[in-house]
């Protein structure tokens, strides 16, 4: 799963993903402009975001972000403590707010309680589609009750499908979640990955669902009879 994490503290932000590097993999911005612009790729689990930030603040971000309908869950992490700022946050369309300073148990609490509440987290930590299990604590793969063995770019690529299933997903969406904005390599990588993981589905079945969406990019849903 992938977070975004829109903090100029650069102090606080070595610490925030110190604290959730071994659970997540970890985008960071450090101010406005950049912060809305990764958050509108709507590629993210869960996105923490600051209010006082350099060229736009929190509440602007959040504004525009949820203009675009991009859904994705927002914790505000900030020192703004008011009861006002609190009521604006929650009122323009975030999900949960949480003061500086914070301690490390809460802030993993509160991002969990805010992927189950999306449905992409379950209390065991596994996600499903169809016969289709991944058990995200331990990366484990289960088919039909039978193991699969996947890499791990197959296991994230399968998770963010089976997250997003029945939406099409644009090769540029799948391509920034899984290898990131600093990747080597190109989009292109996705029509590979795609074709393996399919290859992988084959003997069970599941080929079919990974479909494409001419000229735009994948979806997975059940193929109709």
């Amino acid at each position: 799963m992938r977070i975004l994490i829109v903090e100029d503290n650069e102090a606080l932000l070595g610490s925030m993903c110190q604290i959730l590097e071994d659970e997540y993999e970890i985008d960071t911005a450090t101010d406005g402009e950049e912060g809305l612009f990764m958050a509108l790729q709507d590629i993210y689990d869960v996105i923490l975001l600051d209010v006082m930030l350099p060229d736009m603040n929190g509440f602007d971000i959040l504004k525009k972000v949820r203009e675009e309908r991009v859904g994705t869950p927002v914790l505000f992490v900030t020192a703004k403590d008011s009861l006002e700022d609190r009521v604006n946050g929650l009122e323009i369309g975030g999900d949960d707010y949480l003061v500086k300073p914070f301690q490390a148990p809460e802030l993993k609490a509160r991002i969990r309680a805010l992927l189950r509440r999306s449905g992409n987290l379950t209390v065991d930590h596994t996600i499903r589609y169809r016969g289709i299990e991944l058990f995200g604590k331990e990366r484990e793969i289960m088919i039909n009750d039978i193991p699969l063995k996947l890499t791990i770019k197959q296991y994230e690529l399968l998770e963010y499908l089976i997250q997003n299933s029945g939406k099409i997903l644009t090769r540029e969406q799948i391509y920034d979640r899984i290898w990131g904005f600093e990747s080597d390599t190109t989009v292109g990588i996705v029509e590979v990955y795609i074709y393996h993981l399919r290859k992988k589905f084959e003997p069970y079945g599941y080929h079919k669902d990974i479909q494409n969406v001419r000229g735009i990019g994948y979806i997975l849903k059940e193929p109709k009879e």
